[in-house]
Order: C-alpha cells, then structure tokens, then sequence
C-alpha cells in the first residue's frame, strides 16, 4: 500500500486560514519497506508517524517526500494526512473520501492548528473550509502554478506569533470583500481581476517583512505576466497562477541563485491509496 498526497499552498492572498490549493508535488507514505528509494520517517516524532500512530496505526512507516520543510508549501500537513490515510486504509481495508473525511479533518486540523493546508492535500484542488466542513471550489480554468522556493525556512508557529491580536474592521473588509471575489473569479472563470482579488492586508505585509527577497520575487512575477501571486502560506515560498503556455518563461526570468523554481499544476485528485 502507498498513500500519495498532494503539497499545498495555502491563503492565496487574503483567504487567511480559509483556502488552499492542492499541488502537483507529491509526499507517499508506505506501511511497509517497499523499495530502495523509500527511507525509514526519522523517528516517531515524524508529523506522519505521529498521526499514523494517532488512528492505531501500526508497524513500520516509510516516507518519500519532494516537499521541502518550513518552506510554505505545506509538508506537516501534507505528511499528516498521509499518516491518517494509511491508519484508516489498514484498520479499514481501504480509504474512502467521503467515508473518512469527517475523522480525518478533525485529527489533521487538531495536529495542524489549523485546517487549510491539510483540507487541501485531503481532498485536492481549491478548497474552501472552516475546520468543520471543507468545499471544493470549481475551477473554470487550469492555470500553470509558478512557485519561487527559496532555500532558507520559516517557522510556521514563529511567524504566526508575530501577527497582531486585533485589526481594524477596514482591513476586515478588505479581505473578506476580496476573499469572496477570488472564489467567484474561480468559479466563473474571470483571469482579469485574479491580480486585485489576491491582495491582503492581514498577514502578507508583515512576513514579507521578514523576507523581503519574496516580495521582489512576486512583484517580478506580476510584471512578467503572472495573472495573481501571493506568498504560500507563511511564506517564504510565493506562489503564481499564470496560463499554462506562459509559465516556463515566468520560470526562467526569476532569480535562482538562492531558490528552487517549480512549475506545477493544480493536483485535484487529493489523496489517494495505491497498491504497491
């Protein structure tokens, strides 16, 4: 048996700990040793031992992973869902979405601390959710998914720790009003206002403090002809929807000395088990 979880990004913008996106990179988990290139998770405080063990799982857990660390693209709960998906198949026989959803959103968001990384990799594509209930947002178009991935990390719990505890109501209404759009913009397929409906004023300002290499890297992509771009997650990882024709000349015109660039696609399939 492998688990095969898509990466993430999350917020897209002004959807602060609502949305996420499902990516074409992937983390796969096996419950037994299955060939060469698989390595044992590193002890059982691995995220998706932890979780594993968390629904009775049981035996030895290997894991495979693209997904850089402490990167915005959304490893911990991309290997938390893994390790919930492979308790469930082994105690059930088998992994069914809409049967195991509920139990598994419910763990995943109590590891997590919050929901929006795991609903994605959980389910795949764009999702909206509130913890408790998680909908997929239709998508009118296949956008090319530009991310600059730097080499150095963020701490998820620091960066959220330098958030302020209170907001003005106009910042509020801002990225509700804007939050809202972008779901529309999805949904009916509206490219022309992506640029506006992706902006924030709750979190975005105050990390790009802390890694200012990323807000150069998402104005560079704009200017490129990237249609929207946010930072994923608590960043430093920025993320950009540009058509898929376009997204290799998004890719080469940023600076690589100190990053990784993928170009990647929306994942829809979410996880999934696989026989190995």
């Amino acid at each position: 048996m492998i688990v095969r979880v898509p990466a993430s990004t999350a917020n897209l913008g002004p959807g602060f700990d609502t949305l996420g996106m499902a990516l074409s990179l992937h983390l796969e988990v096996g419950v037994e040793p299955l060939e060469d290139s698989f390595g044992p998770a590193e002890s059982e405080r691995h995220p998706a031992v932890v979780a594993f063990r968390r629904l009775g799982g049981t035996g030895s857990l290997f894991v495979r992973s693209p997904i850089p660390m402490g990167r915005g693209l959304g490893f911990s709960g991309a290997a938390r869902v893994a390790g919930l998906v492979a308790a469930v198949a082994q105690r059930d026989g088998g992994f069914d979405l809409d049967e195991h959803c509920a139990e598994i959103m419910a763990l995943a968001t109590e590891l997590e601390g919050h929901a929006d990384n795991a609903a994605a990799s959980l389910y795949g594509g764009v999702i909206a959710t509130n913890g408790l209930h998680t909908v997929r947002v239709p998508m009118q178009f296949d956008p090319a998914v530009v991310c600059w991935v730097p080499f150095n990390e963020t701490s998820t719990n620091e960066s959220r720790a330098r958030l302020p505890d209170t907001v003005a109501i106009e910042d509020v209404v801002f990225n509700l009003a804007r939050t809202a759009m972008l779901v529309a913009a999805f949904a009916s397929g509206d490219t022309d206002v992506l640029a506006e409906v992706t902006q924030d004023r709750l979190h975005q300002q105050l990390r790009f403090a802390q890694s200012p290499e990323s807000r150069v890297a998402l104005d560079t992509m704009l200017a490129l002809g990237a249609w929207c771009g946010w930072l994923s997650g608590s960043g430093p990882t920025v993320a950009a929807l540009c058509a898929a024709g376009e997204a290799e000349a998004v890719a080469a015109a940023l600076p690589a000395a100190n990053a990784a660039i993928k170009v990647l696609r929306i994942d829809h399939a979410g996880a999934v088990v696989e026989d190995s």
